[in-house]
């Protein structure tokens, strides 16, 4: 039975009881929860009560980049995903999307999601993305992030292969991992929504939006000629 690791970075987040429960209400018994507290100084009290069901990590502020290395570093699973902590997995989503990637073969996938706020309550329709063409995907990608990082679930071997997140990037570094994953492979999807995305004012998609623009402009200049010639390539041998 395949072991998962989900890796939690907590820095000052009040909703990260909601997290850590919604892990443990998984369907699917064999997973290990890695909490890293990015040097949090805020809401320990909301973390203690699982220690006995957790790993917890502390480590000094680096970023979140650097807390999900460090939790990838430190787990034991064959495959890993993420979870900020202020979202929610639904109970299904591990077992769904395990069951899905081992019957397809696959090393990587990502979700649908919807979006909900500070009181949980829903506030969307479904808003994930999908290209089934590989040519589309590669186009879009290179365009814009249409993958929420905590809807993923990849084999570590994809880690070992393609290495771990950009510490330097405080923003994209979700966006930067998945454009040197495609150069190599291709992401399946699954159009159940398993993830519940929190929306609220103190989210850092909104307090650092200017920061974020340059950052993912600075991201795709990086990958640009990486990218086309996979899109050439696979023009070539589609």
């Amino acid at each position: 039975m395949n072991k998962v690791s989900v890796v939690i970075p907590f820095y000052n987040c009040p909703f990260i009881n909601q997290a850590i429960q919604s892990v443990l209400n998984q369907t699917y018994k064999n997973i290990e929860i890695l909490v890293v507290s990015d040097g949090s100084t805020n809401y320990l009290e909301k973390v203690t009560p699982f220690f006995d069901r957790i790993r917890f990590i502390q480590k000094v502020n680096g970023g979140t980049a650097s807390a999900l290395n460090m939790g990838i570093q430190n787990a034991t699973g064959d495959y890993i995903s993420w979870l900020s902590s202020d979202d929610i997995f639904y109970p299904g989503k591990t077992e769904i999307q395990l069951k899905t990637m081992m019957q397809m073969n696959s090393l990587i996938s990502y979700t649908n999601y919807v979006a909900i706020n500070e009181k949980n309550e829903l506030i969307s329709t479904s808003l994930g993305e999908y290209f089934p063409d590989r040519l589309d995907f590669l186009n879009t990608m290179k365009k814009r992030n249409i993958i929420n990082g905590c809807t993923i679930l990849i084999h570590r071997k994809i880690f070992s292969e393609i290495g771990l997140f950009d510490t330097t990037l405080p923003y994209t570094h979700d966006y930067d991992l998945w454009l040197r994953i495609l150069q190599k492979h291709s992401f399946d999807y699954l159009t159940s929504p398993l993830l519940q995305y929190r929306v609220h004012p103190n989210m850092g998609t909104k307090k650092y939006a200017l920061e974020i623009e340059k950052e993912i402009k600075f991201v795709q200049e990086k990958h640009r000629a990486a990218i086309d010639h996979a899109i050439i390539r696979h023009i070539n041998n589609p």
